[in-house]
């Protein structure tokens, strides 16, 4: 942090409480320990969501899954499972969670204001009977992370409203960001020929999906 920069103390718990108020008891009463109707609807038909975890050491990590609407399996009212897909092979999340279970999840609906929260406890699977039917284009997932809820509510819609997320107009114009081809040419091979890295990229977005 900057010299020049004034901290001050942190703020305790108490004295956040009486800058921020109480929760009212409409907020209180809108969380619940498993899956209601209209839950189970939101999940059947997002296509995107995030999952927070972090590590035996407190490393955080942030990283979303997408997949066609209704892609997380709903086992009962009490757990879910989210199919594996081809990535990066970091594995943040999963090794994460091998360490500590607990996960936050926020949904998302695309054209819908309010988005779901789901915090539970999370492992990592890969129980062909739990992963079954939960195949795109003729593959199934070889791990999945099943998760038991602690909490599920959905949250206002202030966020998205603020963000204009789902607001047409709000979307830019993409040539105004660079690619993401260039941003790793930038990154790794500076001055270097652009085309491997596009061409590396595309390859991936076609055959590696699934």
């Amino acid at each position: 942090m900057p010299d020049d920069v004034m901290v001050t103390d942190q703020i305790e718990a108490g004295e956040l409480r009486d800058i921020l108020g109480v929760p009212t008891k409409f907020v209180l009463d809108k969380v619940f320990a498993n899956l209601d109707k209209h839950s189970r609807h939101f999940i059947s038909m997002s296509p995107f969501l995030c999952i927070g975890t972090s590590s035996a050491e407190g490393g955080q990590d942030v990283s979303p899954r997408g997949d066609p609407p209704g892609f997380v399996k709903v086992i009962d009212d009490r757990t879910v499972i989210i199919p594996e897909r081809p990535g990066n092979k970091r594995g943040d999340t999963l090794l994460n969670i091998t360490e500590n279970p607990h996960v936050g999840l926020i949904f998302l609906l695309p054209g819908v204001e309010i988005d779901l929260r789901l915090n539970g406890r999370a492992r990592v699977v890969q129980d062909p009977e739990l992963l079954s039917g939960m195949a795109v284009n003729g593959k199934d997932p070889k791990l999945g992370i099943l998760i038991e809820i602690d909490e599920v509510f959905f949250h206002c819609a202030k966020a998205v409203i603020r963000s204009k997320l789902w607001d047409v107009d709000s979307q830019i114009d993409r040539k105004v960001f660079t690619s993401h081809a260039e941003i790793t040419r930038d990154q790794q091979d500076p001055g270097g020929d652009l085309a491997p890295h596009e061409a590396r990229i595309e390859d991936s977005k076609k055959n590696n999906l699934y």
